[in-house]
């Protein structure tokens, strides 16, 4: 009996013993107490493996978003990274059996809730990662304009100019242009008055019977000339458009003019003739109309005073219209030096005789409302404008153009004014623009 009772207490422990073994082996097959790396395709199997919750899918595809913005469990290609030393420790603690329990629970309810949460992250992810976008920043134009689709710089659209409008005689805010009835009398009017001839009748040299300076319209089709000059250093080089049979001022002056309407130019010259097919003149200059610029200082034009002709005519239309709204071109009979707007002298500057440029107007104390109509036009802008000295010539003579409709005993009334009746304006503030 001594040598049996060994035997039972043999037969208890190795039941014992494996009792402990089964419980050990079920332990360690129980998914709920393995470690998770969720953070590649591996964590997605062992996420599997952690739960069989309906929820587990939508956790999953948020972690997987996650995982593919940081960039750092795939490579380019969406293989799993190399792991490290956290992730080892899933592939050691994962039971053999694990795999054998993955495919019976994941696939069967991951599917029926993944889809209704994961589509629009994982959509954001496929635009983030795209190399092409990576890769091609939009360009930044440094002119403002956009780029086109393939990259190219677009060419602006173009810019039409605005219409210019009629051709001006000179901008507003040219000195021949601008209304000089309110500045004050020059210090030295009486003695300017006085050297120009205070009894001297004021005189239109114009009329009728071809006297004046006459002027030629021209276009883009009339002919073009280079001119020779006398005085070519001071002479604008051309060419100049001269028509077939152009109007010439009668008598040594031999001034021409000719405007271009279209292009907004005027061309004058002095002492103009032609031989042959040749033209000659003394002088000659081209205006932008559209422009304030006046000659280059000592500069003389196809006028004694470096000045433009045209803008200081008395012309028929504008008496017959009602209004003349610019100074008008005069003469005086010796001069000296000069003063702006005019730009060259015929004798050295000195105190006791009027200088190129000199501004005069009739004293708003006459009283003009016995003249005609016509002579009134003028007279008003003799008051409003006043006269600029252009030339030596005759005293007081203010030059117009020769037109046949001319009211010659009318205009001639204007004699019964004389110098007197006139004064020097202070023009020492008085400029262009």
């Amino acid at each position: 009996m001594r040598l049996r009772r060994p035997l039972p207490l043999a037969a208890g422990a190795a039941g014992l013993l494996l009792l402990v073994v089964a419980l050990v082996v079920v332990q360690l097959g129980r998914p709920t107490t393995a470690p998770v790396d969720s953070s590649g395709p591996s964590g997605i199997a062992a996420a599997s493996l952690a739960t069989s919750s309906p929820t587990s899918a939508p956790s999953l595809a948020m972690s997987t978003l996650a995982s593919a913005i940081s960039g750092g469990s795939q490579d380019a290609t969406g293989s799993p990274a190399a792991t490290d030393s956290g992730s080892s420790s899933t592939s050691t603690a994962t039971p053999s059996k694990a795999p054998t329990k993955a495919p019976t629970k994941a696939p069967t309810k991951a599917p029926t809730k993944a889809p209704t949460k994961a589509p629009a992250p994982v959509q954001t992810v496929t635009v983030t990662l795209s190399p092409t976008a990576a890769a091609t920043p939009t360009p930044v134009q440094t002119d403002g304009t956009a780029p086109t689709p393939d990259g190219s710089t677009p060419s602006p659209e173009p810019i039409t100019p605005a219409p210019a409008g009629p051709c001006p005689i000179f901008p507003a805010s040219n000195v021949w242009n601008k209304d000089i009835a309110s500045l004050p009398v020059a210090a030295n009017s009486d003695a300017m008055i006085q050297a120009i001839g205070a009894g001297s009748k004021l005189h239109p040299d114009y009329d009728a019977i071809g006297d004046g300076i006459p002027y030629n319209v021209v276009d883009s089709s009339t002919p073009t000339y280079t001119v020779s000059f006398d005085y070519a250093d001071e002479s604008d080089a051309g060419p100049y458009p001269i028509p077939a049979n152009p109007k010439i001022e009668n008598g040594s002056d031999g001034h021409m003019l000719l405007l271009d309407k279209g292009a907004c130019r005027l061309y004058e010259l002095y002492a103009a003739s032609k031989s042959g097919s040749t033209w000659h003149a003394g002088s000659g200059a081209i205006w932008d109309l559209r422009s304030n610029a006046l000659r280059p200082a000592g500069w003389t034009s196809a006028d004694a005073a470096g000045l433009p002709i045209l803008p200081g005519l008395v012309l028929y239309s504008e008496v017959q219209s009602g209004v003349i709204q610019h100074a008008i071109r005069f003469t005086a009979p010796r001069t000296c030096g000069y003063i702006y707007p005019a730009r060259h002298l015929t004798a050295s500057p000195c105190s006791n005789l009027p200088p190129m440029g000199l501004r005069v107007r009739l004293k708003a104390s006459v009283d003009i409302s016995g003249f005609g109509p016509s002579a009134r036009v003028v007279l008003t802008a003799l008051k409003q404008y006043g006269m600029i000295l252009a030339d030596n010539g005759s005293p007081w003579y203010i030059t117009g153009e020769p037109n046949k409709s001319w009211n010659d005993d009318e205009m001639h009334a204007l004699g019964g004014l004389t110098g007197a009746d006139f004064e020097v304006v202070d023009t020492s503030g008085l400029r262009n623009g």
